[in-house]
């Protein structure tokens, strides 16, 4: 049986010893090294546009059904704790 080496125990994944890709020797990063915070491209519609809405209707019926479910689940808990559903 070989004896395996710790993950946790890896060191550094860089080749160049103590060289930390986009910090400054103060440790703060320097303009352009993080992503903007907002996007320069806000006036186009990205996303899933071409994509159907589901229905006020169909969201109605799976809340419902999640909601019975759960009702149900409470019934049959607090009935068991009070002693009215025996299972044995």
């Amino acid at each position: 049986m070989s004896e395996r080496p710790d993950p946790s125990n890896a060191g550094n994944p860089d080749p160049v010893e103590n060289h930390i890709t986009g910090l400054e020797p103060g440790g703060g990063v320097p303009p352009g090294e993080t992503p903007p915070a907002e996007s320069s491209t806000a006036w186009q519609q990205q996303g899933h546009a071409d994509e159907e809405k589901p229905s006020k209707g169909r969201q109605a019926i799976w809340v419902t059904v999640i909601g019975i479910v759960v009702l149900l689940a409470l019934l049959y808990f607090v009935g068991y704790i009070v002693g009215i559903i025996d299972l044995f």
